[in-house]
């Protein structure tokens, strides 16, 4: 395996749907986020807000199967190919990448994060 090049202990991970090729997310992970990606086949990250690990879906039940995991060419950003089920972004598209920088929304919200969270929707991780 690559020894991986973290950066204040965190690498950068670009999260691609695996069929549609569609950037979904771009998130942060320790070497243990990495190592439970890898054994359970379910992305994994690390908060950086939160100070924390979580599993991508733990609070939505939209979760990420990673099929694949590619590492660039410093060795200090990966890419996860995922099936992702439901959304992506926590405040409910399918990708976080879901306006332009003029803050025109180009897409259709999968769900209402009120409902799914039931909460107000205050979080800044997917």
């Amino acid at each position: 395996m690559l020894r991986l090049n973290y950066i204040d202990g965190l690498v950068p991970v670009v999260v691609q749907d695996a069929c549609t090729r569609d950037v979904l997310m771009v998130a942060y992970a320790n070497a243990r986020a990495v190592e439970l990606t890898r054994e359970t086949g379910f992305a994994h990250y690390y908060s950086r807000s939160r100070k924390k690990l979580w599993k991508k879906g733990e609070e939505s039940g939209h979760l990420q199967r990673v099929l694949r995991v590619l590492v660039d060419c410093d060795e200090d950003c990966i890419l996860y190919e995922v099936e992702q089920s439901g959304a992506a972004c926590h405040m409910g598209y399918r990708s976080c990448f879901f306006r332009t920088i003029e803050g025109e929304i180009v897409a259709e919200r999968v769900f209402d994060p009120d409902m799914v969270y039931k909460k107000k929707n205050t979080r800044s991780s997917s």
